[in-house]
């Protein structure tokens, strides 16, 4: 868990309880795809698999992703490169996530597709670059 004094893994300058944590632990409603998908981010270097189940649409949600298993992925930092709001419904996401597994480091890049429904973002799906 992130320290209260530390900077958000998302990459805010805010700690992490004025940050993503409003999304992740208290519940609240992400206001954009770009929140939603830094709090994503945020969730998978907490392991917080309920969460990243949750934001991700029906649709195309796995039934477990096995966070547990991948306890030696050290997430180092996110860059997002563009957010593109597309109509009321419908927003994209560009981001680069850096990572270490085994002490090597590797980066994702990825165009994520996100849809609002009932006043709330989820995650579709993306394509990775």
């Amino acid at each position: 868990m992130a320290k209260l004094t530390e900077s958000c893994p998302c990459g805010s300058t805010k700690p992490y309880t004025a940050c993503c944590a409003r999304y992740i632990e208290d519940g609240e409603v992400a206001p954009t795809a770009e929140a939603l998908m830094r709090s994503r981010y945020t969730a998978y270097t907490l392991l917080k698999e309920a969460y990243l189940l949750a934001s991700w649409h029906p649709s195309t949600r796995p039934a477990e992703l096995g966070l547990a298993d991948e306890a030696l992925t050290k997430w180092i930092g996110l860059d997002v490169k563009r957010h593109e709001q597309q109509d009321a419904e419908h927003a994209i996401v560009e981001f680069v996530a850096r990572y270490k597994v085994n002490g090597r480091a590797h980066r994702l890049q990825e165009l994520s597709r996100f849809v609002k429904e009932a006043g709330r973002w989820f995650y579709v799906d993306g394509d990775v670059g």
